[in-house]
C-alpha cells in the first residue's frame, strides 16, 4: 500500500506560478512511477504529467509542456508539479498518482494509488 497526500494547491492569477506536492509513505517509494492528473468541474480527470522511478523520463500534456515540471525526490518520497504560465483553463482539482514499476502512461487506470487532490484556481 501507498499512500498519497498532496498540497500546496491555491488561488493564483493568470500568470503566476504554484508548485503542487504530492508525499508518499507506506511501500518502498522509488519502485513507483508518478503522475499528476487533473480534474475540471463538468470534465473527466486527464494527463498532466508522469516521471519514472528513476527520475530520468518525463512525460506531459501537450497544452502544459514548457509550463509545468515534473520532479522527483525519492530520498523525502515526494513528487512536485511546478506549474509556471497558469492560465484559467489549468483551474482543476490536481491529483497525483502512483504505478508500481519503471513507468507509466497517460491513462489513469494505469495507476495503482491515489491521493485526494488539491484545489488550484487560476484567475483571470
Amino acid at each position: 500500500q501507498v499512500q498519497l497526500v498532496e498540497s500546496g494547491g491555491g488561488l493564483v492569477q493568470a500568470g503566476g506560478s504554484l508548485r503542487v506536492s504530492c508525499a508518499a509513505s507506506g511501500r518502498t517509494y522509488s519502485a513507483y512511477a508518478m503522475g499528476w492528473f487533473r480534474q475540471a468541474p463538468g470534465k473527466e480527470r486527464e494527463f498532466v504529467a508522469a516521471i519514472t522511478w528513476s527520475g530520468d523520463n518525463t512525460y506531459y500534456l501537450d497544452s502544459v509542456k514548457g509550463r509545468f515540471t515534473i520532479s522527483r525526490d525519492n530520498a523525502e518520497n515526494t513528487v512536485y508539479l511546478q506549474m509556471n504560465s497558469l492560465k484559467p483553463e489549468d483551474t482543476a482539482v490536481y491529483y497525483c498518482a502512483a504505478h508500481y514499476g519503471t513507468f507509466a502512461g497517460v491513462l489513469d487506470v494505469e495507476y495503482d494509488y491515489w491521493g485526494q487532490g488539491t484545489q488550484v484556481t487560476v484567475s483571470s
